[in-house]
């Protein structure tokens, strides 16, 4: 198992809408993914302007345009795209065709192993992780804040994939992206007692500066968990949310007002011909 840093990352334009994706799977036949960031859309602030929430306070039609704009760029339809609502915990959800397009209730995980099903989830500080499982054509997509990191969602949506996808981990590529670093993530005595006593192991990631203000690193956490869970490879995007507000939303960046930026990941259908449904 290895862990990169910044490696293989492209930063590029997809129908006018700035994306980061990852340059090896962007060779792999028929499969979807993006990373999306805060331009492109039409919310005006504090949502400016590709909000993808429903749920921050944004105007409804304007974050439906965005929704619609993102599709269009993407080549899929809404009635493809599988979402959850975020909770901040472990549950994973199997997607199925039958359930594409659908709102999967509360999860913080999603897999496929299903042609068209594209998987949906929306950030801003918490760590989106991409997986992806070349032979067996199966994807997920975890959202993993210091809950769900305590509670090993990563480790959970990987386990998912072996036992319910028939995956083999060591086959499966993680993929950490934007997300708050331990440059910013400040925590207090609360989480720290929280940590310490759920995860010995991650508390040594606790780090504290000069001024004895404590920080702690969700990226090698995840990592670790990742690592636990069998994965052949992971790939850190190191790119800290609330350093970089010009590029995406930060809830603690932003002090609690503001929008959420979009990850979507999934296979299109291919026919015998080798053509492409959407």
């Amino acid at each position: 198992m290895t862990e990169d840093v910044n490696s293989g990352f492209r930063y590029t334009q997809l129908d006018g809408l700035p994306i980061y994706q990852f340059e090896p799977w962007t060779n792999q036949p028929h499969l979807v993914h993006v990373i999306l960031t805060r331009h492109g859309g039409v919310s005006r602030p504090p949502y400016a302007t590709l909000n993808l929430s429903r749920a921050v306070g944004d105007e409804p039609s304007a974050v439906e345009c965005n929704h619609a704009r993102v599709y269009s760029a993407l080549g899929i339809q809404s009635t493809q795209v599988a979402q959850c609502h975020l909770v901040h915990g472990r549950t994973i959800r199997r997607v199925t065709a039958q359930e594409a397009g659908q709102w999967l209730g509360q999860a913080d995980g999603l897999i496929t192993a299903q042609p068209g099903v594209m998987l949906s989830m929306r950030f801003a500080d918490c760590i989106p992780i991409l997986l992806h499982s070349p032979q067996r054509r199966a994807v997920g997509l975890v959202h993993a804040g210091w809950r769900g990191t305590l509670q090993n969602v990563a480790g959970a949506a990987v386990r998912a994939m072996v036992e319910e996808l028939g995956c083999d981990a060591n086959d499966i590529t993680a993929l950490i992206g934007p997300s708050i670093g331990p440059c910013c993530y400040e925590v207090g005595p609360e989480t720290v007692r929280k940590v310490t006593m759920a995860l010995p192991e991650i508390a040594a990631l606790l780090l504290r500066d000069s001024g004895r203000r404590t920080y702690l690193d969700l990226w090698q956490a995840n990592y670790q968990q990742l690592l636990s869970a069998g994965v052949g490879h992971v790939l850190n995007m190191a790119l800290c949310t609330a350093c970089h507000r010009d590029l995406f939303f930060s809830h603690r960046g932003d002090n609690g007002r503001t929008g959420r930026f979009g990850v979507i990941i999934g296979y299109r259908t291919h026919n015998d011909d080798g053509t492409t449904d959407i």
